[in-house]
Formats: C-alpha cells, structure tokens, sequence
C-alpha cells in the first residue's frame, strides 16, 4: 500500500504544482487587465466637441463635495472599465492622461453626455446632468501621472 501511496502523493503535488504555474501570470504575456499602450489618438474624440460644448463651466467647479460625488458614481458608472484608479484597461483609456486632464470641462461633459458608442464608451446622458458634472469634477481631480523622474502625485 505504502508503494502506491508514495507515487500517487508525488504525482498529486507535481499536478498542484502544475495548477499554480498555469494560473500564475506569465511575465512574457501582458495581463488581460493591463492598460493598452499609450496611443494619442484614442483621445481625438475630445476634440470633436463643438465650441459651445468646449466652453462651458462646470457649475460645481467650487463644490467641495462634488469629487467624493463624483468618486463614487466613477465607482459605480465608469471603473469597470477605466480601471478603479482610472488608469485604463483593456477595455478603455486612462483618464489620467494629459489629453484628458488638460481637455476643458465642458468637453468632458460633453463626451460623457454623447459617449463615443463605436468605441464601447456609452451614452450618460439619461445620468442627471449635475452627477455628469461631478465625474467630469471627479475625472479632473486625478490629475496626470507623474513620469519615473518626478516624485509621486498627492492623492487626491
């Protein structure tokens, strides 16, 4: 009995083993949750708003509530995709980027409102218009990254 029971703990663990490599990630491949590479153009949608849209003012530009707002509804509304810090994903670009954080709020607004549907981004304007200015306030908070030369950026 003991012969067998040897043999069969040995091949149980090398098939443990085997699991845990197989799950474990593979350096070489990137993860399915990683940020795409940086492409500028995924940002030209911002560009496309008209004038008018550009140039509007968040009204809660001074609400010192309206970032924890806006926190919380990028939680619930945008961080499945974006990422919870929104740093990106596979399924779509960081908002910390300076194509995104230099873009007015109004233009922000404005993407949020029509959403870019080809793209995967939905439409949020059914999302009432001071919750969309609270994300835009909440989006703008974040700030662009700092590069490996500059110190870390504050957390909000």
């Amino acid at each position: 009995m003991k012969a067998i029971a040897t043999p069969l703990g040995v091949c149980a663990s090398l098939l443990a083993v085997s699991v845990l490599l197989a799950q474990s990630r593979n350096p070489d491949k990137p993860s399915v949750d990683a940020a795409p590479k940086y492409n500028p153009s995924i940002y030209e949608e911002l560009q496309k708003a008209p004038e008018k849209a550009r140039n509007r003012a968040n009204p809660l530009q001074n609400d010192p509530d309206a970032i924890a707002a806006g926190a919380i509804l990028f939680e619930q509304h945008c961080a499945e995709c974006h990422g919870n810090s929104a740093e990106g994903s596979r399924k779509a670009p960081s908002l910390r980027v300076p194509e995104v954080q230099n873009a007015s709020h109004g233009s922000l607004f404005w993407l949020l409102t029509n959403g870019v549907v080809r793209k995967g981004m939905p439409v949020w304007s059914k999302l009432p218009e001071p919750q969309r200015w609270q994300l835009v306030r909440y989006i703008k908070s974040l700030g662009v990254p700092a590069t490996a030369a500059e110190s870390p950026a504050p957390k909000p």
